[in-house]
């Protein structure tokens, strides 16, 4: 059940305002640790002592109630030992949230003044964490390994992160395809988006962006978070989405779970096709990808919409249309037979 967090939280919440309000922000947490969080009025300081505003060139939206940032933190489960890339960090209100939990973080941001604003911000409100905080000026739509090598040990990191609402998919999509250790995530976006990427097959809202992501692993809501928490606020909801990616050992023969970069760049080109049009028949959409005998070899009606299919088919026809391509001629019948029989008897055992 995800809880509703439309209502003000932290002192908000708690109906403080003015130095009641810092004073909350800055109490110590259930577990000792000292909160030297960001409240609305610490955010519009900032703002104005370095001369920046929100800009919607960027999808700039920032946090202003601790209790919010912290809910994100205990919702993507950070701890000390958890490495955190945060991206779009903004003023920071986030950031001083996972630095609390005692976890070492690098935080993306596109903003040259905003990048260069943050490590001052952590000096100042929690200044024992200001080691743990790496701040990289790079747009994450292009960022690469190389330009973060605080993750080039193999070992799993995980995204926490207020995303500009304008490129949050493509944002989480790219660095799945690029960080391989990039093992789960935990971020805020618009409410649509939150649905589109949670979405099951057969629903109106389910398509390209729900398949793709499913290809690496599992998404699921955690949460709405109401428009009162920004500054500005926006005009749309937000929500959470928590997502697990698949790993080779736990997860088996699950797709994504071996990376393939030749097989995803397959399997995504039939997603492409199937949703960009996506109230044809898979036949009529797939026509130039996939011949007859590809779909009867993986077992799926031709006369089906892409908007059914789950990941694990697209990956199967992705599959059968290598193998039938690959066949001489006169064997393309017996391909299409052979493998719609193991279709058919990996089903029965599903």
């Amino acid at each position: 059940m995800e809880d509703n967090a439309s209502a003000p939280s932290g002192p908000a919440a708690a109906g403080l305002t003015g130095p009641a309000a810092a004073a909350a922000a800055n109490a110590v947490t259930d577990d000792g640790r000292p909160g030297h969080l960001l409240g609305a009025a610490d955010i519009r300081r900032i703002a104005a002592s370095a001369g920046i505003s929100p800009t919607k060139k960027f999808g700039q939206n920032f946090v202003i109630d601790p209790g919010t940032v912290r809910k994100i933190v205990r919702e993507a489960g950070v701890e000390a030992s958890t490495h955190v890339m945060e991206v779009g960090p903004g003023l920071g209100s986030l950031t001083l949230a996972i630095l609390e939990t005692g976890a070492t973080m690098t935080a993306v941001e596109i903003d040259p003044p905003l990048a260069e604003r943050l490590p001052h911000t952590v000096a100042e409100f929690m200044p024992e964490a200001a080691d743990r905080l790496t701040v990289v000026l790079h747009d994450a739509l292009t960022i690469q390994p190389a330009d973060v090598p605080q993750f080039a040990d193999g070992e799993p990191f995980r995204l926490v992160a207020n995303l500009p609402y304008n490129v949050a998919t493509p944002i989480v999509l790219t660095l799945l395809e690029r960080f391989e250790n990039l093992d789960s995530f935990l971020v805020m976006v618009q409410k649509e988006v939150a649905d589109r990427l949670a979405a099951a097959p057969g629903s109106k809202i389910y398509g390209t962006p729900s398949v793709k992501l499913a290809w690496y692993g599992t998404a699921e809501r955690a949460g709405v978070i109401g428009r009162n928490v920004f500054w500005p606020a926006p005009n749309v909801d937000s929500a959470l989405v928590r997502f697990r990616r698949h790993t080779a050992g736990a997860d088996g023969d699950a797709p994504g779970a071996g990376y393939d970069p030749a097989e995803r760049r397959d399997v995504f080109a039939l997603i492409d096709a199937a949703f960009g049009q996506r109230r044809k028949t898979l036949h009529a959409a797939l026509k130039k990808m996939v011949p007859a005998a590809a779909f009867e070899a993986a077992g799926i009606n031709p006369t089906r919409r892409g908007e059914t299919l789950t990941i694990d088919e697209f990956v199967r026809l992705a599959h059968a249309v290598r193998t039938v391509a690959e066949a001489p001629a006169d064997d393309a019948g017996t391909v299409a037979e052979t493998t719609a029989e193991g279709a058919v008897s990996e089903s029965t055992v599903a």
